[in-house]
């Protein structure tokens, strides 16, 4: 675990009091409006969930990422119309989002507390509700898969690694990575997995992951059930990684990748066995 009293953790938890402050904030409005749904209201919600989750992933806070997960879980189906937010469901993400904030005050602990009943609660709710799963796959099972990388030796690492997966296609910058994933939508090639650096010229990713994810939603695709994002970085580069979350990224690794890192990655995004 990284220290938890550094400069960084520090702003992370500090962000996250504040994450969870808006997340309160959204689901008492969304309580208030009944069986409306606002979607500016509740894509907040979700990505203020969703960065809280990734951050805690980085300082390998556990229990804080799992729960903040399975609520993530709960939000994306109701962004994507699968589950309407009735009162009681509200009430248990509230519950939810108040044990968030208690593991947050408490982080050197946070690894044993005990989150089994806000956990089954959660899990109820998506119990009778599809997941909102890709289902563009190609039969094959094979991944499509966008490499942006502006270093040739650590392109040629990815795409000798990933290439047993499935096609890598290749861009060089930010602004070549958005042309390609918007090509590739309209035209109905999708990728199943990105893999972005962060310092590019021409567009950064932090740049690139914003947009592609905008272009995602005006087309009614949320992160959640699009294209998979991992952000490549240097280790002095950290707090990027944190800032990348707040863009809902899906994961990140570092420089030299490590393939058995990355594997795990897929595995957990279940783009391979």
């Amino acid at each position: 675990m990284i220290d938890l009293d550094d400069e960084l953790a520090e702003e992370y938890l500090s962000e996250c009091r504040e994450h969870l402050a808006a997340v309160e904030t959204g689901l008492l409005s969304m309580e208030k409006a009944g069986a409306h749904i606002d979607a500016e209201v509740i894509n907040g919600i979700f990505r203020s969930v969703h960065s809280v989750k990734g951050g805690a992933g980085f300082f390998d806070l556990v229990k804080i990422r799992e729960l903040a997960h399975q609520m993530e879980e709960v939000l994306a189906r109701v962004r994507n119309g699968k589950m309407e937010p009735t009162p009681e469901r509200i009430r248990i993400l509230l519950r939810a989002a108040d044990k968030l904030h208690e593991l947050i005050e408490r982080p050197g602990t946070s690894n044993t507390a005990d989150i089994v009943e806000i956990m089954a609660d959660l899990g109820g709710i998506c119990a009778d509700v599809r997941s909102p799963a890709d289902g563009d796959r190609d039969a094959s099972g094979r991944l499509r898969m966008l490499l942006v990388e502006d270093d040739f030796t650590s392109r040629l690492l990815l795409q000798t690694f990933l290439s047993r997966y499935g096609v890598c296609h290749i861009a060089v910058n930010g602004k070549e990575a958005v042309d390609a994933f918007r090509s590739a939508l309209e035209h109905g090639d999708r990728y199943d997995l990105i893999c972005m650096d962060i310092m590019m010229p021409e567009m950064d990713g932090q740049t690139a992951l914003r947009e592609i994810r905008a272009i995602e939603e005006a087309a009614g695709t949320f992160s959640t059930s699009g294209v998979k994002i991992i952000m490549v970085t240097a280790l002095d580069n950290v707090k990027e990684v944190v800032k990348s979350f707040n863009s809902l990224c899906d994961a990140y690794v570092f420089k030299p990748v490590d393939t058995a890192q990355l594997l795990n990655h897929l595995k957990t995004m279940a783009l391979v066995p």
